[in-house]
């Protein structure tokens, strides 16, 4: 693939994973630039990995890939200063904007602007996030698998239609905040039967790294791989089986729903 200059706007803490992830991906730093709306956070992110900081216009003006990280609420502003700017038609744009569509950015943008729509999660701060990407109505193959190269160095990627977006940002944009969730109620539990905090805490790390682990390298349904745990009249069963009586698994179905539904609603907004 040809070398390209990219640009993050509005480089927040996903902007930076992904100029840190950019970067270890082999692209010269001098083909990296950022803006932001503070000087000492350009000065932060140029002290820390020697990119450029300039304005949005200039972005447009340097850049063959804008990437846009704004707040879903910022982004109508950010979208009204780059429309002018001459040159934007011609840049592949990048937006990593919860519940911000594809169509709604053409609207506001020159004809024939090739919009592709990416959400990621937190984990890209480890390089194990999920990016989820969907082609806007001007975005061809080379677009698509551009993205795919800025994305791929901090986590995997996945191609869906838009329409599946609010589903994928349920599941994959807000999914680490429910394994946060469980593991906080399961640290206290550990706390409430006698562990140290930090004992409770490793011994539940841990284990949700090795589950982790095995889902991804073993190719097992987690029906089996949970049977697997599951001894008869043992200490598991009596565990799920409270789980079921307390309703857990219809609560997360519940609240992954209500999540697709305020995606929906951002959309909208």
């Amino acid at each position: 693939m040809e070398r390209q200059r990219v640009a993050v706007l509005g480089t927040g803490k996903i902007g930076e994973a992904i100029v840190s992830g950019v970067l270890r991906a082999g692209t010269p730093v001098g083909d990296v630039l950022v803006t932001t709306r503070r000087p000492e956070r350009a000065k932060e992110l140029h002290d820390r990995y020697g990119v450029e900081a300039v304005s949005n216009a200039e972005a447009v003006e340097r850049a063959d890939t804008l990437i846009l990280t704004p707040k879903p609420q910022d982004m109508a502003a950010l979208l009204a200063e780059l429309a002018p700017v001459d040159g934007i038609a011609d840049r592949l744009v990048i937006s990593g904007a919860a519940g911000v569509t594809t169509a709604n950015i053409e609207r506001r943008l020159p004809a024939g602007t090739a919009v592709v729509r990416v959400m990621c999660n937190t984990p890209v701060l480890v390089d194990e996030g999920m990016s989820v990407i969907s082609a806007g109505a001007h975005a061809a193959e080379e677009h698509l698998a551009r993205t795919e190269a800025i994305f791929s160095p901090v986590g995997k990627t996945m191609r869906v239609p838009e329409a599946q977006q609010d589903a994928a940002t349920a599941l994959s944009g807000s999914g680490p905040a429910y394994f946060f969730f469980l593991v906080e109620a399961m640290t206290d539990a550990g706390i409430l039967l006698g562990l140290p905090r930090a004992a409770a805490h490793d011994l539940i790390v841990q284990a949700a790294v090795g589950a982790s682990a095995m889902l991804r390298d073993s190719g097992e349904h987690p029906v089996k791989l949970r049977e697997a745990v599951t001894s008869p009249a043992g200490t598991t069963i009596s565990a799920v089986r409270e789980l079921e009586v307390h309703g857990v698994r219809a609560a997360l179905i519940a609240a992954i729903e209500a999540a697709r539904d305020r995606s929906r609603e951002l959309a909208g907004d």
